[in-house]
């Protein structure tokens, strides 16, 4: 039992949970943002719904709709998170870059303690 607590407790566990919860928050969001495309795209021509489509008498009108559907959802996530969060990912990757060439290295630290330890004698 007290393996079990310990893995149940782990950060790892409750880092994963949480992404879960919010990855369906997130998804939700998502979904009615595609809706949303979906009806603006239905303004400017028609809906794309090929749910009553089967050419032959084989249903593929319903791939069709979840393949569109899918497509907008990859637009939406690239466009409105992967692509902010590089850019401010590389934002950051840029400042502390500045800061690391901006700190002195520790050789020279000492090269400059030792000069002026040999001043003072």
């Amino acid at each position: 039992m007290k393996g079990f607590k310990e893995f149940l407790m782990q950060g790892n566990l409750v880092e994963l949970a949480v992404a879960v919860i919010i990855g369906g928050a997130f998804g939700e969001v998502v979904k009615s943002f595609t809706a949303m495309l979906l009806d603006l795209i239905g303004k400017v021509v028609a809906t794309p719904n090929f749910s009553g489509w089967n050419p032959g008498g084989v249903l593929v009108g319903p791939f069709l709709t979840a393949t569109v559907s899918f497509v907008l959802v990859a637009a939406v996530v690239y466009f409105f998170v992967v692509k902010p969060v590089t850019a401010f990912r590389s934002k950051l990757d840029g400042a502390k870059k500045e800061e690391e060439v901006a700190a002195p290295k520790a050789e020279d630290l000492l090269v400059e303690i030792r000069d002026l330890l040999a001043k003072r004698a």
